[in-house]
């Protein structure tokens, strides 16, 4: 009696722990969505001008809409494309008279080694963001060869002289061909909690049916004569 005592225990605990991580990872699933849906819709509101201090915070995936002259000189980031391979995120400097900002004009491949110099004003359209690419596995930038390996916006604007202000294009007045606008989106926002979820009460379905099959074991073995 004891023994199927414990073993219902045990059962019943630890369903019960993995059914509440389960329906955990389901409540993050919809703070998730939600938080998605939100920034989906900052990114795709109507253009303003440039904050006069935006925050990191409050501002990031703001759009905006600037004006300036573009400086010849520009940074490259190794990145990879889907179905295109390597190449580089194209960032330069913007001076939109009162300050400089960096600018991210978008892909080239690797191979493209001729850019186009803009000449006279133009005009972006993009959205304000900080890049949180950096750890202390991130390389430092090759200098000589003019190879960055993430997106450091505080470092970027002290090579390039701007402020630490990031916009990502996504509309330009001018051709920049053969550089492409990646414009900001939430694809790169990891959200596995369903896949999470799926696991916990899987796992939990696996203990139920063990549980239940060593209590009808234990019941089933013959009681021992004293």
């Amino acid at each position: 009696m004891r023994r199927n005592l414990f073993l219902i225990v045990i059962g019943v605990g630890g369903a019960a722990v993995l059914l509440w991580l389960g329906f955990w990872q389901m409540q993050r699933l919809e703070w998730k969505l939600a938080a998605i849906a939100d920034i989906d819709s900052r990114i795709t509101a109507a253009p303003v001008a440039l904050p006069a201090l935006p925050d990191p915070v409050d501002d990031s995936y703001l759009p905006v809409e600037v004006s300036g002259t573009l400086d010849p000189a520009y940074l490259r980031v190794l990145v990879s494309q889907k179905d295109i391979g390597a190449g580089y995120r194209i960032i330069s400097a913007l001076d939109v008279g009162n300050r400089r900002v960096l600018l991210d004009r978008g892909f080239v491949p690797v191979d493209r080694t001729q850019l186009p110099e803009h000449e006279g004003m133009v005009t972006v359209q993009g959205n304000l963001q900080w890049p949180q690419e950096i750890d202390s596995f991130t390389p430092e930038p090759d200098t000589q060869k003019n190879i960055w390996f993430a997106r450091d916006v505080a470092a970027m604007a002290q090579a390039l002289g701007t402020d630490p202000i990031f916009v990502v294009a996504k509309q330009t007045s001018f051709n920049d061909a053969p550089i492409a606008p990646l414009p900001v989106d939430t694809s790169a926002i990891p959200n596995d909690h369903l896949k999470y979820a799926i696991t916990w009460f899987s796992l939990a379905a696996i203990w139920i049916m063990m549980s239940a099959a060593f209590i009808l074991r234990a019941r089933r073995a013959p009681k021992s004569v004293s």
